[in-house]
């Protein structure tokens, strides 16, 4: 699948990792494209996402899952509407659902998925960035530094 910062006009191709996360693969193929407003993380440190209606007939369930992503994983975060703050949810246009996906891209070292609130985060690894990682991490970092207002995060299919 592509993973597209279409306003910074960069992307990335992601591998599905089928034989690790095969209901998720499944899950988020069926359901593609995705995409909505890019976010940068707060405290997962290298980390951009996009939050999305859920999309599965059924929730894949924990499945190859991490707490600290590296580099190019691609990872799926299923978060009932009571995760997520009022605050949070408003700000994102996202608080009349009865829960998200939150579907995330990490590009860089030393992330770790601890919320203060709820303790361990864990998500997903469904895909591993193959090609362009390099230029999509510098794009990702400008969401961080320059801001992310008007940047979507699109995941598209590739032909399998």
């Amino acid at each position: 699948m592509s993973i597209t910062l279409p306003l910074r006009g960069v992307s990335c191709v992601a591998e599905l990792l089928e034989q690790d996360a095969p209901r998720t693969c499944e899950a988020v193929w069926e359901a593609l494209p995705q995409g909505d407003a890019v976010q940068h993380a707060k405290y997962a440190r290298n980390e951009v996402y996009t939050m999305v209606p859920r999309f599965a007939e059924v929730e894949p369930g924990l499945e190859n899952p991490t707490v600290t992503p590296i580099p190019g994983d691609v990872v799926y975060f299923s978060f009932d509407g009571g995760m997520l703050d009022r605050a949070f949810k408003e700000d994102k246009g996202i608080g009349h659902l009865p829960g998200v996906i939150d579907l995330a891209l990490f590009y860089g070292r030393n992330n770790l998925l601890l919320n203060g609130d709820v303790g361990w985060v864990p998500g997903n690894v469904f895909a591993t960035v193959v090609e362009n990682l390099p230029a999509m991490a510098k794009a990702c970092d400008d969401v961080w530094r320059s801001g992310s207002v008007g940047e979507r995060l699109v995941y598209e299919r590739l032909d399998r």
